[in-house]
C-alpha cells in the first residue's frame, strides 16, 4: 500500500488583473537538490491541510491561506534511509502565500525560488505533479479565449483596419460585458485575499477591513455599469437575465465578505477559530477559480469542459465548507459550556457570515453551469 503524504502548492499572482501571471514557489530537496514542493507526512492531531501548511512554514518559510480541499494528488518513489524505496501518494493543497519569512527552520538546507507556471512544471521530475501545476493556471484554456482577436491581428498585418472601421460602426453594439465580468472577478480575488489576511490575525487588521470595504464599493460600481449596459445594448452575448444574475451573484459574494469584515469591526474580533481560517482559505481558492472562469465565458462552447471542472470544484468546496462549519460550531459549543454565552453568540455569527460567502460562490457555480448548458 502506498505511503500517504501531504503537500502545498504555494502560489501568488503578479498584479490585480484577472489574467495576471501566477507564480509557483518551489524548494530544493535536501539530498538530491531537485525542485520539489513543500511536503511531508500526515501528523497526529492535525488535519492534512494544516500539516501541509506547517511543512510550508518549516521547509519554505512561507505563511498563507491553505485550502482544506485538495487540488489533486500525484505519486512518486520515496527513498528510505535504508536505501529501499516505496511509492508515495501525495495530496496537494492550494496555498495562497501572504508572507515570506526572512528566516525559517530549513533555510540553510534548501533553496526557494518563484517560477512561472510553465517553468515550475518543467522544473519538477514527476509527470503527474507537472500536469497538476500546468492545470492550476489553465493557460491553455485562457489562450482559447483569445481567438476573437484573430481578425484584429490579421487586420493589423494587412493594413485593412481603416477599410473595416466604418463597417464596424454600423453593427449593433454588444457592450463590454466580458471585461466587466473579469473586473468583478478581480474584486473578488482582492477581497478574498484581504479576508484571508484578516483571518490570520496580526498587524494590519484595520487595513484589511478597509481593503474589503473598498473592493465592495468597486463591485457595486461594476454591477451598476453592467445593469446599465444591459438596458442600452442591442445585442448581448447571453440572455439579459443571465448577465444580470451572473454579475449580481458575484456582487453578492463581495457583499458577504464585507459583512464578515463589518462584524470583525463591530465585535472587535482580533482572532479567528481554526475552522474560520479554513473557510477563509476556501473563499480564496473559490475567488481564484472564479477569476479563471470569467475569461473562458468569451467562448463558452470551446471551454465548456473546463468550466464544468471549475464549477464542480466550487460545489465540492462548498460542501467541504459546510462540514468545517459544523465541526467548528460543535467544538465551539463544547468549549463555551458554562462560559460567557455572548462569546458563543458572536462566534456563531462569524461562522454564519463566512458560510454565506461560500454559499454565494456555489450560487455563482450554478450560474456558470447554466450558461454552459445553454450555450455549449
Amino acid at each position: 500500500m502506498p505511503l500517504r503524504q501531504i503537500a502545498v502548492l504555494p502560489y501568488r499572482t503578479q498584479g490585480p488583473a484577472v489574467d495576471a501571471p501566477i507564480e509557483i514557489l518551489l524548494i530544493t530537496s535536501r539530498e538530491t537538490r531537485r525542485w520539489v514542493m513543500p511536503k511531508g507526512n500526515l501528523m497526529k492531531n492535525l488535519q492534512p491541510h494544516a500539516a501541509a501548511a506547517l511543512e510550508a512554514e518549516e521547509e519554505a518559510g512561507v505563511l498563507g491561506a491553505v485550502c482544506p480541499t485538495p487540488l489533486g494528488s500525484y505519486r512518486y518513489r520515496k527513498r528510505r534511509n535504508s536505501g529501499a524505496s516505496v511509492w508515495a501518494d501525495v495530496d496537494v493543497f492550494p496555498f495562497a502565500v501572504t508572507q515570506e519569512l526572512p528566516t525559517w527552520d530549513e533555510q540553510h538546507q534548501r533553496d526557494r525560488r518563484w517560477f512561472s507556471l510553465t517553468d515550475a512544471a518543467n522544473a519538477v521530475d514527476e509527470e503527474d505533479l507537472a500536469a497538476l501545476i500546468r492545470s492550476f493556471g489553465a493557460r491553455e484554456f485562457r489562450a482559447a479565449t483569445q481567438g476573437s482577436r484573430l481578425f484584429e491581428t490579421v487586420a493589423d498585418k494587412t493594413g485593412v483596419n481603416a477599410m473595416f472601421a466604418w463597417f464596424q460602426k454600423l453593427l449593433p453594439q454588444q457592450g463590454n460585458f466580458f471585461e466587466l465580468f473579469e473586473q468583478q472577478a478581480a474584486t473578488l480575488v482582492a477581497g478574498a485575499d484581504a479576508l484571508a489576511r484578516l483571518a490570520q490575525g496580526g498587524a494590519g487588521r484595520n487595513q484589511h477591513i478597509r481593503e474589503i470595504e473598498e473592493r465592495e464599493h468597486d463591485a457595486d460600481e461594476i454591477t451598476r455599469e453592467v445593469l446599465h449596459a444591459v438596458r442600452r445594448t442591442f445585442l448581448t452575448p447571453f440572455d439579459r437575465s443571465s448577465i444580470t444574475s451572473l454579475i449580481t451573484t458575484m456582487d453578492d459574494a463581495i457583499d458577504e465578505m464585507q459583512q464578515v469584515a463589518g462584524a470583525c469591526d463591530l465585535y472587535d474580533i482580533t482572532d479567528f477559530e481554526p475552522e474560520m481560517r479554513d473557510m477563509a482559505a476556501i473563499i480564496v481558492d473559490s475567488a481564484r477559480l472564479t477569476a479563471e472562469a470569467m475569461p473562458l465565458l468569451r467562448k463558452v462552447a470551446d471551454n465548456g469542459h473546463r468550466l464544468h471542472e471549475l464549477t464542480e470544484r466550487l460545489v465540492r468546496m462548498e460542501g467541504h465548507a459546510d462540514e468545517i462549519h459544523a465541526a467548528g460550531m460543535k467544538r465551539l459549543f463544547k468549549q463555551s459550556t458554562g462560559k460567557d454565552p455572548l462569546h458563543f453568540i458572536v462566534r456563531q455569527e462569524m461562522f454564519k457570515r463566512l458560510e454565506r460567502v461560500v454559499d454565494r460562490f456555489e450560487d455563482l457555480a450554478n450560474e456558470i453551469d447554466g450558461l454552459v448548458i445553454d450555450h455549449a
